[in-house]
């Protein structure tokens, strides 16, 4: 599980859209956020974690009426490390959960 705030640039519009990250994984994510998507779009997603963020274009993969599921598409060497650190950050809380669990 993963809970940050993001921002979603439309391709070719000036506007962004609040939105919430709840999942999230090297190769995309998934976001709580109104708005009407439709899947191949193209977009620019910025995702704010503690101090630092992330950024990369990504297509909508599947639309729900919750939200839209990314596919990362481009992304700077920079960006990579933020969301690798991100991810191996999440894997180390649900261990340390499943662990506060079992003892």
């Amino acid at each position: 599980m993963f809970n940050a705030a993001a921002e979603v640039l439309i391709e070719n519009s000036p506007a962004s859209l609040p939105a919430r990250v709840t999942e999230l994984s090297l190769r995309g994510c998934f976001l709580n956020v109104s708005g009407s998507f439709t899947e191949h779009q193209c977009l620019q997603i910025k995702i704010f974690e503690s101090e630092e963020f992330f950024e990369a274009r990504a297509k909508v993969l599947y639309v729900r009426p919750s939200g839209v599921g990314l596919l990362f598409t481009e992304m700077n060497p920079h960006f990579r490390a933020v969301l690798q650190k991100w991810i191996l950050a999440a894997l180390d809380d649900r261990i340390e959960a499943t662990t506060e669990v079992e003892i």
